[in-house]
């Protein structure tokens, strides 16, 4: 199959089964991290640029900002090098130094705030840093994963059509919480097609989306300390929270009992899982995300 450009690239297809995680339940990974930005997040950056360039006055050479903590910032970084964007990423000291170097080698301006939000995270001080940048330079384009209704439309398209495609019946779908565009986005679509589906968001110790008390964490990807504007909580089933040495202790086990590179995320999701699996019953059939190819912890 031939694309004209690299954005056009998404895998939505792929899952992998992960024999003996709990022994009589089927766990399924929904495999993300062969898209070519290495994540999920490419979709939601199609989707973000698309949108800007639709509703947001984007033009040809204009300047795209926004504040990922990782792997999204790699996802618009790629698709404004395709389409000819200059990008600028608010990043903070949390965001790994392999992350910066390939958004820095994608071209991308990458910015690192180190002034901490009230609630003892970085996320409230980036986005005031947009706001800033957003008076001084009126031509910058914030595409706002936080409030865009694009972010999580990304996810009831294609995300959680693909998985209804291959799995008609789900019985537990576990959703990493960050901006909670995907999870939003599955809720959306699987309370019209699968009413059955027990959706468990899992999020982070420290994480304030769902009303923790808030909490330094260190591991990029999950949780925010602002809640998103997309966020719905009057739509959740469960929310499940995981502490990051449980998100570690998962993240390793992958690479030595499967020999899967996955990520941060993906490890805390399956924590999730296995915090609540003596509940599932026999035979039950749940799935979750592999959301990126990872890095090193």
């Amino acid at each position: 199959m031939i694309y004209n450009s690299i954005d056009e690239i998404i895998t939505d297809n792929i899952f992998l089964k992960l024999p003996g995680l709990r022994h009589h339940v089927r766990v399924y990974l929904k495999f993300e991290g062969l898209n070519p930005a290495g994540s999920i997040k490419l979709k939601t950056a199609v989707a973000l640029i698309n949108d800007a360039e639709r509703n947001k006055g984007l033009r040809p050479n204009g300047e795209v900002i926004e504040s990922p903590s990782g792997n999204l910032g790699i996802g618009l970084a790629t698709v404004c090098a395709a389409r000819g964007y200059r990008f600028t990423c608010v990043v903070d000291p949390n965001t790994s130094d392999q992350i910066v170097r390939i958004m820095s080698c994608l071209g991308a301006n990458v910015v690192c705030i180190d002034r901490r939000d009230a609630n003892g995270g970085f996320l409230g001080s980036r986005v005031d840093f947009i706001k800033q940048q957003l008076q001084e330079k009126p031509e910058l384009v914030w595409v706002n994963q936080y409030a865009n209704p694009a972010n999580s439309n990304a996810h009831t398209s294609r995300t959680a059509t693909a998985i209804l495609k291959e799995f008609p019946k789900v019985d537990f779908l576990f959703v990493g919480a960050g901006t909670t565009g995907t999870l939003m986005g599955c809720i959306y679509k699987f309370r019209e097609a699968s009413l059955a589906t027990v959706i468990v968001a899992v999020d982070p110790v420290g994480s304030v989306t769902f009303g923790q008390q808030p909490k330094t964490r260190f591991i990029p990807g999950l949780g925010t300390s602002r809640r998103p504007e997309i966020f719905n909580p009057e739509l959740m089933d469960e929310t499940v929270f995981v502490e990051e040495l449980e998100t570690i202790a998962e993240y390793r086990s992958l690479l030595s009992r499967y020999g899967l590179l996955a990520g941060r995320s993906t490890g805390t999701v399956l924590a999730g899982i296995k915090s609540i699996a003596a509940r599932f019953p026999k035979r039950a059939r749940s799935s979750l995300f592999h959301r990126t190819w990872g890095g090193t912890m």
